[in-house]
């Protein structure tokens, strides 16, 4: 298998034709490789149109999807990012490249070591790995200016909107199957956010989510 072929037909063929146009976000995709935050057994299918499974039962998100959330992001370099669910750590390094410093918090202590064994083997040297349960973010070290939640949320949580930096965005995928919507939450001022739709997938739900109350008065 040629890894750079394999790589530029990612970009050039799943990515670039999903509205991913930020040179900088499709320069990073070669420079971070995603063939070494994939599991080894799935290597030769790095670069593939799938969500890639990892450990107890969690799975990495589809090529596109992370590289459309990194662009809608826009990360800048003086920024300290927030990661719910950490998985393989590509994500954090991708988010690593552009921001400060990023805190990534992954439930599995399984997933955790692997990720640090990763982000170390690739010289991503400006993250943090915690093991810990990010249902309701994570307010060590909030405010933050980015918070990029890599799992389902049925409800936005209050609690990541108050861990939000005036001028912060949220990428988050809200909702519950069979659709539901990736979206740009912006803070605008301490009590105002704006939403933006960015598109429709489906992904797991994050483990231990908040689920909207079923009691009806």
């Amino acid at each position: 298998m040629n890894i750079e072929q394999a790589r530029f037909n990612m970009i050039e063929q799943q990515i670039r034709p999903w509205e991913v146009l930020d040179q900088d976000v499709l320069n990073l995709l070669t420079i971070v490789k995603r063939e070494n935050f994939v599991p080894a057994a799935y290597r030769n299918i790095a670069f593939a149109d799938l969500e890639i499974p990892l450990s107890g039962g969690e799975r990495m998100l589809a090529p596109r999807v992370e590289a459309r959330i990194l662009q809608e992001l826009a990360v800048h370099k003086g920024e300290t990012v927030l990661e719910i669910g950490t998985g393989s750590g590509y994500m954090a390094a991708l988010l690593a490249h552009r921001g400060r410093s990023v805190t990534t918090v992954e439930i599995s202590p399984e997933l955790a070591d692997f990720a640090k064994q990763n982000l170390t083997a690739n010289g991503v040297a400006n993250v943090e790995v915690i093991t810990g349960d990010g249902a309701l973010g994570w307010n060590q070290g909030a405010p933050y200016d980015v918070i990029c939640v890599s799992g389902g949320l049925p409800v936005m949580p209050q609690e990541f909107l108050e861990q939000l930096k005036i001028g912060g965005r949220i990428a988050a995928f809200v909702g519950s199957a069979p659709v539901m919507k990736a979206q740009i939450i912006t803070r605008v001022d301490e009590k105002q956010f704006r939403v933006s739709d960015v598109f429709e997938t489906l992904v797991a739900p994050l483990t231990n989510a908040v689920h909207p109350s079923l009691f009806k008065f």
